[in-house]
């Protein structure tokens, strides 16, 4: 089985109005250090064995599937094999 750490995030150049939400609200609560908030979503997908390299997969079911990219950003982890 092989461990794959997903994380996907908006693109720079689109607004998080999430992000600014959550930012506002951390001002608010004396957190005005805080200069950016970005909210983005994490995955953990347990691969079982297969023949095919696991990054290329990986990488499609992102561009499928896990991931808008035409406004998100992707990269993941692949861990050691247990």
């Amino acid at each position: 089985m092989t461990k794959v750490k997903v994380f996907v995030t908006l693109k720079e150049s689109v607004l998080d109005p999430q992000g600014a939400a959550v930012q506002g609200s951390l001002a608010k609560m004396g957190y005005g250090e805080v200069a950016d908030v970005r909210i983005g979503k994490y995955l953990e997908l347990t691969i079982s064995e297969t023949t095919r390299d696991i990054d290329s997969v990986v990488k499609e079911m992102c561009e499928k599937l896990l991931a808008n990219t035409v406004i998100e950003d992707y990269r993941f982890e692949v861990e050691e094999e247990n």
